[in-house]
């Protein structure tokens, strides 16, 4: 995978355009290349997947020079920015980062989040893409994490390349910079417990409304998978794709239903 020297960079995320995660990743992204174009949501977006806004128009606010609000989902800002507005500047981005979302994106999970969603839609688009979440198990997320080891590992993800129809999923975990136990290239786990709440409550003028939630009940994974990185304090690097055809179910259910051209 060849990047220019000096690469432009689109970044996004799902948290929105004032979250302390986004600042962090601009952070980051100054570290590799001078040249970064920020699209963000306007508010927050966490949990929307790959929506997009198809129904009412797209509307952007200018924050600063190259630092722009959209009024849409993460997969909206890297559409419109990477696919419409950045090519009028010369060239389209060389690389998309997405995050730094303010807590892990791991097993099942990966298929609902914004986050990896924005990396996907620059996957798309033909530009490299990641997408980078910090676990969060205590009350303070620990942001100099993925500050201070990110630009490196990206700087090596990069030299090594991965498959144009791949997005790396960059997962920190709840730990301070020095107390990181290492980095492994894992599998996307599943949770052996759902830990999607519903919470029942009752606005002021007595009707029923109701909140969804995550709990922080731990699964217990297999080694190689990235909650099991995660859980111990490793860095996990997860390659996606966005194949999610069950192999062996073709072959069974084959046998059953065989089409013949006649």
């Amino acid at each position: 995978m060849s990047l220019p020297r000096n690469p432009r960079i689109l970044v996004s995320n799902d948290d929105g355009i004032h979250a302390t995660g986004l600042a962090v990743l601009i952070d980051i992204a100054n570290v590799l290349s001078d040249d970064v174009w920020v699209f963000a949501p306007e508010q927050d977006q966490s949990g929307v997947a790959r929506s997009l806004t198809l129904t009412e128009p797209l509307r952007i606010r200018e924050v600063n020079e190259r630092h722009y609000a959209v009024s849409g989902t993460p997969a909206d800002c890297v559409q419109l920015g990477a696919g419409h507005i950045i090519p009028k500047y010369g060239k389209a981005p060389d690389l998309v980062l997405s995050g730094v979302n303010n807590g892990q994106n791991l097993g099942e999970h990966v298929t609902v989040s914004g986050t990896i969603a924005a990396a996907f839609q620059g996957m798309q688009l033909g530009i490299p893409s990641l997408a980078l979440s910090l676990a969060r198990f205590s009350e303070k997320p620990k942001w100099q994490t993925p500050r201070q080891h990110a630009p490196e590992i990206i700087e090596k993800l990069l030299a090594k390349g991965w498959p144009s129809d791949v997005v790396i999923n960059l997962n920190f975990p709840d730990r301070a910079p020095d107390d990181i136990a290492g980095i492994e290239v894992t599998s996307q786990g599943i949770r052996d417990q759902d830990n999607l709440f519903t919470e029942e409550r009752m606005d002021l003028r007595g009707r029923k409304y109701y909140w969804y939630g995550f709990d922080d009940v731990l699964s217990n994974p297999p080694e190689g998978t990235d909650l099991r990185a995660i859980y111990d304090g490793r860095i996990s690097i997860t390659p996606l794709h966005l194949s999610v055809t069950h192999e062996d179910a073709i072959r069974s259910l084959g046998q059953v239903f065989q089409w013949k051209k006649s």
